[in-house]
């Protein structure tokens, strides 16, 4: 797994971050089987940032719950590296089916964000997969997840009424980006953009409602499809 710098061919260089050290050492040398290049391993949210900080990785591979608390801290982490350092990709490993998670780890619209569930990882090449995904900024949502999140939206084809101009659109969102940096890649306006996320919002039946997040659930839809 490699990537491109200044016209030379590197490895792809990950931080790993889990308070179990067996865990990590095992994902360490299964990812330098593949060509990776593990540059720092930690057990906790703090040490991954400063570790991020010193090394600039591509890609930071996250436990959800890590100490002090065993929560939320793979998911504060990523925050975190959002503002600091949004060119580094973050996949969060979780035990849980917890859709609010991936929701909220898409929904701040950072490019290169991936969940996946720690059970379903079981095909080592789509493992390695996610981690390049995640390292040339698209959006990787565990399927489990998305199932659980779309519902009905699964009885057909959610994409199947949208115009290629809409899909081009909701690949973009699923690559983080904003309206203003969709308008810009398609070279239309904001507005249109606009106007176009509406519609495809109203064909994937995706109703404005308080506690839902359209644009997130509108990209898993397309993550879902593919």
């Amino acid at each position: 797994m490699t990537r491109v710098t200044d016209g030379a061919v590197k490895p792809l260089r990950v931080v790993l971050a889990d308070d179990s050290v067996l865990l990590r050492e095992g994902v360490a040398k299964l990812l330098v089987s593949r060509g990776m290049d593990v540059i720092d391993q930690v057990g906790d949210g703090e040490a991954l940032l400063q570790s991020i900080a010193r090394d600039q990785p591509d890609v930071a591979v996250v436990d959800i719950r890590m100490p002090p608390t065993g929560t939320d801290e793979g998911l504060r982490a990523a925050d975190e590296i959002g503002v600091r350092h949004p060119q580094v990709g973050v996949l969060v490993l979780s035990d849980y089916l917890e859709p609010r998670y991936a929701e909220r780890l898409l929904d701040n619209g950072t490019p290169g964000r991936g969940y996946l569930l720690k059970e379903t990882v079981t095909d080592i090449d789509a493992f390695f997969d996610a981690i390049t995904r995640v390292a040339s900024g698209e959006s990787v949502v565990d399927h489990a997840i998305v199932r659980r999140v779309l519902g009905s939206l699964r009885t057909r084809d959610p994409l199947h009424d949208l115009s290629e101009r809409e899909r081009d659109i909701l690949e973009l969102m699923a690559a983080g980006r904003s309206n203003a940096a969709i308008a810009d890649a398609l070279f239309v306006s904001p507005r249109t953009v606009e106007t176009h996320i509406g519609n495809l919002f109203g064909k994937l039946a995706l109703e404005e409602a308080p506690d839902d997040h359209r644009r997130v659930l509108a990209v898993l839809a397309y993550l879902d499809s593919r």
